[in-house]
């Protein structure tokens, strides 16, 4: 379940509650339903769609793709203690918990420069404004480029010429 937070970006609950049919190898996406009282796709990079590939296909139709090593479903809250061993083993303080990986998929599309309205569909925000808030100061070009790409040409240069400006003379 890590490695496909880090690949989806889905929260605990949304991964948790995946099924063989919410896959589609076609095109590369995920269906997570009901996330927030909202349906919506992930879509997945060659190497998430090669895991998710792997990871369905034994299963049947309306088998869970995350189950615990017991084969139950995970529960809320049935990550934290391993995330917390984990942790404790690598030597990570504070522990590391699951939302985290939600924010390093989101930080790393924002470092390459992904648009902010694309993060937060991938997300599953209903705007802009949680992504921004989070995530634009990682895009530090992010402003400048679309300052860039949409303010008009103003055409001053084409003229060869600029006249001084002489402001009145004081009294």
């Amino acid at each position: 379940m890590i490695e496909a937070a880090l690949y989806t970006g889905c929260r605990y609950a949304e991964l948790g509650r995946l099924k063989r049919e919410d896959y589609n190898h076609d095109s590369g996406t995920l269906s997570v339903r009901l996330s927030k009282g909202k349906d919506r796709h992930v879509f997945l990079t060659e190497e998430g769609k090669l895991a998710f590939r792997q990871w369905t296909a034994d299963l049947d139709a309306g088998d869970r793709i995350f189950l615990r090593t017991d084969g139950k479903t995970w529960g809320a809250s049935r990550q934290q203690r391993p995330l917390d061993e984990a942790s404790a083993r690598a030597g990570i303080e504070p522990a590391v918990n699951f939302h985290i990986l939600r924010h390093t998929h989101a930080s790393y599309l924002a470092m390459a420069g992904v648009p902010m309205a694309v993060i937060a569909k991938q997300l599953g925000h209903a705007d802009t404004r949680m992504t921004e808030k989070h995530y634009a100061h990682l895009a530090p070009s992010y402003v400048a480029q679309t300052i860039r790409e949409n303010f008009p040409v103003l055409g001053f240069s084409a003229f060869g010429r600029v006249a001084q400006f002489r402001g009145r003379a004081a009294s």
